[in-house]
């Protein structure tokens, strides 16, 4: 295959992930909108659209056509870059994520031409087959504290540069115990590769091994998506809004992309690490892997209309006393296991 044709076959499959990503994005805001409607007795969105349905749609056009607005004396060029990175970095990740064993079959003809779709893993469901995944993933995803922190000091506002410094306390502690949560699954896997790990649960999900590691993925990743009960970055009763008290029109847009796109992320993750990825009997390995990562996002929602949110000192205690000390427990008591068994 040539170059050409090589680079124009991976832009497509690119632009598909991303469409869908987007797409699935928007859905589940109205999904969590419909679910706490329910949780609340009361109803969601229903008039735009059967069912509410193109509630997504209004919303977008509503953003785009509000007023763009920038506080005095706030730093211009970081007040606008802020968003960009919180956005980018949940986008990134998706590069890695495996959604099925194979999308496409491995040669396909076009206009005549036999094209090889085994080349660059073309066929493969998923952009980009790296052997450290699990480690860009986790690399991309830390720098989006640096988006919140940069928005709340740059709107010059103490409100949004208090809810920055919480997001930069509360993700750095979390991200300590979210990475320690997942280490007894690479030494049961043997690979960064989150390819290798899902064709490593054929016979048995890793939840079975790893069953405290899930629930401590589970605690650390509501609190790196910063969703209630870890909402503390911009709880109204305290902070207005947080660091996103000074953003409207498609700024506070891409800021709430990026909090949805990242526990989106999160519960794909989860999916692929212990759940099995796409394994599933009977349905379309890509079926297994929706149906599993929008029963993980059901759950964040119904957390959020369920539970009330901690209090800060009780949050960093959780991550510190709690978190970590269990998740170093989970990897000695996994290590043993391997030892003796």
């Amino acid at each position: 295959m040539n170059l050409p044709v090589l680079v124009g076959l991976m832009v497509v499959k690119i632009t598909l992930v991303l469409v869908v990503f987007l797409t699935t994005i928007a859905y589940v805001v109205l999904m969590e909108r419909k679910v706490l409607g329910f949780i609340q007795l009361r109803y969601g969105p229903n008039r735009v659209g059967p069912w509410g349905l193109l509630q997504p749609l209004a919303d977008m056009i509503k953003l785009l056509f509000k007023e763009e607005f920038t506080p005095p004396h706030a730093n211009k060029t970081l007040f606008e870059l802020a968003p960009m990175i919180v956005a980018i970095t949940a986008f990134l990740p998706l590069a890695a994520i495996p959604f099925a064993d194979r999308i496409l079959p491995d040669s396909l003809t076009i206009y005549g031409y036999q094209v090889d779709l085994t080349v660059a893993a073309l066929n493969r469901g998923v952009v980009a087959d790296v052997n450290i995944g699990l480690l860009y993933i986790f690399a991309i995803s830390s720098l989006a504290v640096y988006g919140a922190v940069i928005g709340g000091w740059a709107s010059n506002n103490k409100y949004s540069l208090l809810g920055g410094l919480r997001l930069c306390a509360q993700m750095v502690s979390y991200e300590v115990a979210l990475g320690l949560s997942v280490i007894g699954v690479l030494m049961v896997a043997g690979s960064l590769s989150l390819v290798t790990i899902v064709e490593a649960q054929k016979s048995m999900w890793f939840i079975v091994y790893q069953p405290l590691g899930f629930l401590l993925y589970l605690c650390a990743a509501f609190a790196e998506c910063a969703r209630t009960p870890f909402d503390l970055i911009e709880c109204e009763n305290e902070l207005v809004a947080g660091y996103q008290t000074e953003y409207s029109s498609m700024k506070w847009g891409l800021l709430m992309l990026g909090e949805y796109g990242h526990m989106i992320i999160a519960s794909a993750l989860a999916v692929t690490l212990f759940l099995g990825g796409w394994q599933g009997p009977f349905l379309p390995p890509i079926v297994w892997f929706l149906i599993k990562t929008f029963a993980l996002i059901f759950l964040f929602i119904w957390v959020r209309g369920t539970y009330p949110r901690f209090r800060f000192d009780q949050l960093m205690y959780f991550g510190w006393k709690v978190l970590i000390p269990l998740a170093l427990l989970n990897i000695l008591l996994t290590g043993v296991v391997m030892m003796y068994l």
